[in-house]
Formats: structure tokens, C-alpha cells, sequence
């Protein structure tokens, strides 16, 4: 049976997770009147990094980052609201103040998230774990969005689906959630880096270079989560733990998420050596996220060398840091232009399974796939977004056009939406002018191919 006739009769398509990209799949499709059924293995099955039961639960932070458009990942935003993305619609009325980032109320996102899809016509919600693939005489079509913690059951018939190709993985790790009340407010200060935002969302913590050399010495020394004998720990490079980072070097901290510049204390007017800045969680901020101290510290460890941070002595941990493994598919290879897989093309792949990485990057996976399937079953062939827009060139990461175009023939690895995967500005001008303009370039773009195709895509 044809996959268009199948769902015209009914027969709905399959979408399994609800995550990020899972649950944007299943919005977009039911907006346009195409039966879902979404499979979703909570709250009967966790996987060690959950700890909710709600549908599109963020795992790592509530963190949505950069909102400026000269940011790629704030232009990669302001496209998915061009383009009627629902997730982001949502992140955006959930938020809350951090500085120059989009940050979230993360409990209130995932109940939002949760209440549109259980109330959205034609979606299905079932609670179980999926161990098999379905046939293709059971369900024409199937979205696999099972995000980063794909189960070993569930990764082995990918893998097997995928012609026996060995999968991809890294570690990914988690930063601290702490109680605003046990930081020391006599040693803490407010601001964002450069008065951004409303200039005070962030709590810091000072560093004289003795507690920095200290703090360094102690990251080195802890006693560390070390993978089992078969696994080899391969870490995605913009989220790397805090003791992979000191091992680099004793100032490659303050290079990057203890970075003074940009916040100078206000009782001395003077840049500490060293900063910590904690991220606020929730509108009443009575929790604090710990920015870049992700960790595959040991418990104990991370409650030793933490609590010795200036302001932190007294210091209640709400979450402690943590590591899990990260599956992804080798998709230039094993996916096709529509995101299915070519040995079986009944399936196709969105969200962070494709080596997407980040919130965002996976909310939008979602978004390219369901206009992908929106033009199969309304039959037509849909003309993808331009590489000068994130949304284009975030679909072009994930076949791999611009590591084939350069003649990069290292794997496939994760990567978040940024810069050098758009085409060049190819003009003389500042740093910052030159982001600002490819994040005013990549929109414009954006907006004429939406004019285009909306109308097709209902």
C-alpha cells in the first residue's frame, strides 16, 4: 500500500518520542489535518537522564541560548516563528529573564508542550516502549525521533535497520542544579555579561587566581565516571565537561565559561581572575543553573570541589552533574534528501538521533521532516530551505552537503546550528557587523522561500 493512500485511509503516521522533535512532528502534522499516532515510552520507561514524566522534558538545561540575530542559533529561532513553528511558539511564552539568551521555565514548557498535544485533533498519545520496528503493512510511515537516549533494544534494530552499520555515539554531559537560598549572597553578585538583558538575571562568583588554581588542581584530581570496557568516551565539543576543558590547560576556563570580561564586580569595579555565573532556572529563581560546569565528576567529588567555590560553602545541590551516552546515525550515508532511510524508506529520522545537537537544532529537525512528509502526502515535491538560512543549512549538516562540498572526510559528528555551516558573507567588514548581516541575510532568506511554499503547505 502506497504510504499516501495508507494515511488517507486512516491509517496514521507513527511517531516515536516525545521529545522536542517528536512532538513538533505531531503538532504540524495534526495543524494540517494528518492522523498521528505518538509513541512515547514515559513515565513506564526512564532513561538514567530523566527525571520527568512530562512529554519534551529538558534533560540539560532550560537553556534555549543566544536570541540576537547575529547569533546563528538566534536567527535559527526567529525562522522556526517565520515559519510557524510551534515548540518555539511555546519556549517564548514560558520564558523567563536570562540576559541575551531565550531561557525557559522549564516545568511549564514541558506541561505546555504536553496539554497542545494531548488537546491537538488527530494525535494519539500511547505510553510504551517501542523495542521493534513496525512493518511497513503496520504503519507506511515512521518517524523515529528518539533524540540522543535511543534505547539499546530500540539503537539495535536501528542499527540492523540501517544495513548492520555500527552507530555513532558520544557523552554528553550535565551541569549542577542548585538552591538560590544556600548561595552566599555576601559573595555572590548579580549582572550578565556586558548589562545584556535587564543586566542582573545572572548570580556570579568571584575568583581571586589562588581559589582559580585551586579550583583547576581539584577538577584534575577528582575521581571521575569512567565508561564501561566497550565504550569509548568521544565528547561533543561544545558541551564538554568541565574537567576535559582544565585538562587542556590551567587558563582554558577562563577562556571559556569562567570568562570575567564583560563582568566587572560592582562593590570593586574590577574583573575577577575568574567567574562563576549561575543561570537562573525558573521565573522565581530560587534555582540556579551552573553555566558550562558540566560534569562526569563522581557525586561525592562534585559536592567537594564545588562546595570550596567562593559563595558556595553551605551550598544545596537540586541536581547533581551527570553523563549519558548520546546516539546518533551516521546520516549522510544512511539517510536520503527526504530524511529516510534508503535500505528501508518507510522510516525516517528527525531531532537529535541525526546528528543535530541542542534544543533548537532539534525543534527544527522537526520542523524541516514534517514539511518533508507534508509534501509526500499531499503529493508534491517541496523545495528545501536555501542554504543562506539556518533552517537550510542545518538540513544540510545533516546529509552532510557541507563537509562533501569542502572535501571534509572526517564521520559525521553532532554539531549545533552556527555559522560556518552558511555560505560565506564574502565582504570586508568587523566581526560582529559580519554575523550581525549573515543573521539579517539568513532570515530575509528564509522569509521569500516561506512565501513561496506556505500556501503548498497549508
Amino acid at each position: 500500500m502506497d504510504a499516501k493512500e495508507a494515511v488517507g485511509k486512516d491509517l496514521p503516521v507513527w511517531v516515536v518520542g516525545g521529545g522536542l522533535a517528536g512532538c513538533e512532528v505531531a503538532l504540524q502534522l495534526s495543524r494540517r489535518g494528518i492522523p498521528v499516532r505518538l509513541i512515547e515510552m514515559k513515565p513506564k520507561v526512564r532513561t538514567p537522564a530523566q527525571v520527568s514524566d512530562h512529554l519534551a522534558e529538558l534533560v540539560c538545561s532550560n537553556s534555549f541560548r543566544g536570541a540576537a540575530l547575529n547569533n546563528a542559533v538566534g536567527a535559527l529561532k526567529e525562522e522556526m516563528r517565520m515559519t510557524g513553528g510551534a515548540l518555539i511558539a511555546m519556549a517564548d511564552a514560558t520564558q523567563i529573564p536570562a540576559g541575551g539568551a531565550l531561557a525557559v521555565d522549564r516545568e511549564a514548557f514541558a506541561h505546555e508542550v504536553e496539554t497542545q498535544v494531548r488537546a491537538a485533533l488527530g494525535i494519539e498519545l500511547i505510553t510504551e516502549e517501542l523495542v521493534e520496528l513496525p512493518s511497513p503493512d503496520t504503519a507506511p510511515i515512521v518517524v523515529l525521533a528518539t533524540g540522543p537516549l535511543t534505547t539499546e533494544k530500540l539503537s539495535r534494530a536501528v542499527a540492523e535497520a540501517c544495513g548492520g552499520r555500527e552507530h555513532l555515539y558520544f557523552y554528553d554531559a550535565i551541569a549542577p542544579i542548585v538552591a538560590a537560598d544556600s548561595i552566599d549572597m555576601s559573595v555572590a553578585f548579580r549582572g550578565s555579561r556586558y548589562g545584556k538583558g535587564e543586566g542582573d538575571e545572572y548570580l556570579n562568583l568571584p575568583l581571586d587566581e589562588e581559589a582559580y588554581r585551586t579550583f583547576v588542581a581539584g577538577l584534575l584530581a577528582a575521581e571521575k565516571v569512567v565508561p564501561r570496557d566497550f565504550e569509548e568516551a568521544r565528547y561533543f565539543e561544545g558541551c564538554l565537561p568541565i574537567e576535559v576543558m582544565a585538562a587542556r590547560g590551567i587558563e582554558t576556563l577562563r577562556y571559556g565559561c569562567m570568562k570575567p570580561v564583560g563582568l566587572p564586580d560592582p562593590r570593586t569595579g574590577k574583573e575577577a581572575h575568574a567567574v562563576v555565573q549561575l543561570r537562573p532556572e525558573n521565573p522565581e529563581h530560587t534555582a540556579y543553573n551552573m553555566v558550562g560546569f558540566q560534569t562526569r565528576m563522581k557525586w561525592g567529588a562534585q559536592k567537594d570541589i564545588f562546595s570550596q567555590l567562593p559563595g558556595m560553602s553551605q551550598v544545596e545541590f537540586l541536581r547533581m552533574g551527570s553523563i549519558h551516552r548520546n546516539t546518533y546515525i551516521e546520516s549522510p550515508v544512511v539517510l536520503n534528501e527526504q530524511l529516510q532511510l534508503k535500505p528501508r524508506p518507510q522510516l525516517y529520522f528527525a531531532g537529535q538521533i541525526t546528528g543535530v545537537e541542542g534544543y533548537v537544532e532539534s525543534i527544527a529537525c522537526g520542523l524541516l521532516l514534517s514539511w518533508l512528509l507534508v509534501a509526500r502526502l499531499k503529493g508534491f515535491r517541496l523545495t528545501l530551505p536555501p542554504p543562506e538560512s539556518t533552517l537550510g543549512a542545518l538540513y544540510r549538516h545533516i546529509l552532510g552537503k557541507h563537509k562533501a562540498e569542502s572535501g571534509d572526510k572526517h564521520p559525521h559528528v553532532p554539531s549545533n546550528i552556527h555559522w560556518g555551516l552558511l555560505p560565506s558573507l564574502k565582504l570586508k567588514a568587523k566581526k560582529s557587523e559580519r554575523k550581525r548581516l549573515a543573521g539579517e541575510r539568513a532570515v530575509e532568506c528564509c522569509r521569500r522561500w516561506w512565501e513561496e511554499v506556505r500556501t503548498d503547505l497549508g
